[in-house]
């Protein structure tokens, strides 16, 4: 990849400014805030898009600060580029407002479509933070973070297991990771509905154990009662039955009052006989109409209690046995669905098919993630090899020989070798430590990246003496790369003349 032309229409300080590239070293000079950053950053703002942030972030993110100084409202630049033998027309517009984005290929005239990926296709896979950690270095910004770290992880695995960096391995584990989680979400919810079935089985289990102690109570009472009615018929000697007399005025009293009457006519004088043996007559009348109507009420009353006591013991005794049979069969039905209830309750205890399917799931996915960790250590290690191969040939041109080993593990961390020594490289001086980042940083980019992109150097030349500019500036010449060099300093270009290097000088 080349860049062609910057277009800045209204970016930062520059309005309708327009620079030409060149292949090659092309040195940008400038003063101290004659715009280097500004450029340095509008090249990545057209690659990349440029966001505002939100809040108060807002105000000091690298949208505030690059807004045009004047015509606020057109916040647009242009980019032209050479991409895989094709030239290329990247439009932005930045403008919160009527914000676009247009990508042109100038050799064929399609217009291609950035929101469907058309433009990170032709970047061939570059992102920001790819961009930031190899190709684009600020100053004193020559340290990595641990996003490239990150990246040549995922670059290794996907690279040396199937021979295509593009596939994303960290995006895949990520992917396992995520189907694990719901795998597990859906056995703890399974077990779950488990354990609330099974607290709802047991609740109803014990109230029918309740139910059916009653109903043992209730009928071991009823039993006893019928039992004892049982024995009261069989042991009860039958009564004599005594006569109930027929007469209810006795012949002996009638006899009285007649042999009276007889008497008194016999004893008394007249008149007075026939009158006291009348009145005698009547009160024995009167007396015989009483006890007969009394005796015949008493007869009645006797004969309907009897009659009431022998219904009430026959019913009492029936409602009994009918009873002892409705508590036999009740309790049986409780029975069956208490043993009902205790065969439900023992399948909970036994994995249900579901469950089982859901738990090997969770295993496959489990050794899954494991394989794909394995194998991403198992290629780690053969990146590391190429890579530490990669930056120790950079590092061996920059310094000339004096450190030709450069050992970098997964995490970043580097040392050197130095006379069969192993130094890290905080106990190196700080232009030391700029040569190891940028060795570090192109044998990055060499190893990411198919295609030669452009590397954008600002001011990072700063902590380097004479001695090891012109090592870098040799090295990047024979690199063969495009190269913008934004500086504030003159040597490059004189150092670049006096080596015979060709370059493009570009003052801003």
């Amino acid at each position: 990849m080349k860049l062609r032309e910057l277009k800045l229409k209204n970016f930062g300080k520059f309005h309708d400014k327009s620079i030409q590239l060149q292949d090659g070293i092309n040195v940008i000079c400038g003063e101290n805030e004659s715009g280097k950053t500004t450029m340095h950053t509008f090249i990545k703002a057209m690659l990349f898009g440029l966001e505002r942030g939100r809040g108060r972030a807002s105000a000091k993110d690298t949208f505030s600060r690059y807004e045009p100084w004047e015509y606020g409202n057109y916040y647009s630049g242009e980019l032209k580029f050479q991409s895989n033998e094709k030239d290329f027309c990247l439009q932005r517009n930045f403008d919160k407002y009527s914000k676009s984005v247009k990508l042109y290929c100038e050799t064929d005239g399609e217009e291609l479509s950035p929101e469907d990926g058309d433009l990170e296709m032709v970047l061939d896979g570059l992102t920001a933070s790819s961009y930031e950690n190899t190709l684009c270095i600020g100053q004193l910004h020559a340290a990595t973070n641990q996003a490239l770290a990150a990246e040549l992880k995922n670059y290794a695995t996907g690279y040396y297991m199937t021979g295509d960096s593009d596939i994303d391995v960290s995006a895949a584990r990520a992917e396992l990771f995520e189907k694990k989680k719901e795998a597990d979400r859906e056995a703890r919810e399974m077990l779950q509905r488990k354990e609330r079935k099974r607290e709802a089985l047991e609740q109803e289990a014990a109230h029918i154990w309740r139910d059916i102690h009653y109903m043992d109570s209730e009928l071991k009472e009823v039993e006893l009662e019928l039992q004892y009615r049982d024995v009261d018929e069989v042991e009860e000697e039958p009564a004599e039955e005594v006569p109930t007399s027929r007469w209810r005025v006795h012949p002996l009293e009638i006899v009285a009052i007649i042999g009276a009457c007889i008497l008194l006519l016999c004893v008394l004088p007249g008149p007075w006989n026939s009158l006291v043996t009348t009145v005698v007559i009547v009160l024995g009348i009167i007396y015989i109409w009483n006890r007969m109507k009394v005796g015949k009420r008493k007869a009645k009353t006797e004969e309907v209690a009897e009659e009431l006591d022998v219904g009430e013991e026959l019913i009492s005794t029936e409602k009994l046995r009918w009873k002892k049979e409705q508590l036999t069969n009740m309790r049986k039905e409780k029975q069956i669905e208490y043993e009902n209830l205790q065969e439900s309750l023992r399948e909970l205890d036994h994995m249900s098919m579901d469950y089982r399917e859901v738990d090997r799931k969770r295993e496959a996915l489990m050794l899954a993630i494991s394989r794909l960790d394995m194998l991403t250590s198992e290629m780690q290690k053969q990146m590391e090899q190429v890579l530490n191969r990669k930056a120790s040939a950079v590092m061996e041109k920059l310094t000339d020989g004096r450190y030709s080993r450069l050992v970098i593990n997964d995490s970043l961390h580097m040392h050197v070798w130095h006379e069969n020594q192993q130094i890290a490289v905080e106990q190196l001086s700080q232009g030391t430590l700029e040569q190891i980042y940028f060795a570090l940083r192109m044998a990055v980019a060499d190893l990411l990246y198919a295609e030669d992109y452009p590397i954008i150097l600002d001011d990072t030349f700063a902590y380097y003496d004479d001695t090891r500019l012109e090592r870098a500036m040799a090295w990047l010449a024979e690199s063969g790369r495009q190269v913008l060099l934004f500086t504030c300093h003159h040597r490059e270009g004189e150092l670049l003349k006096k080596m015979n290097i060709a370059y493009t000088d570009i003052r801003l």
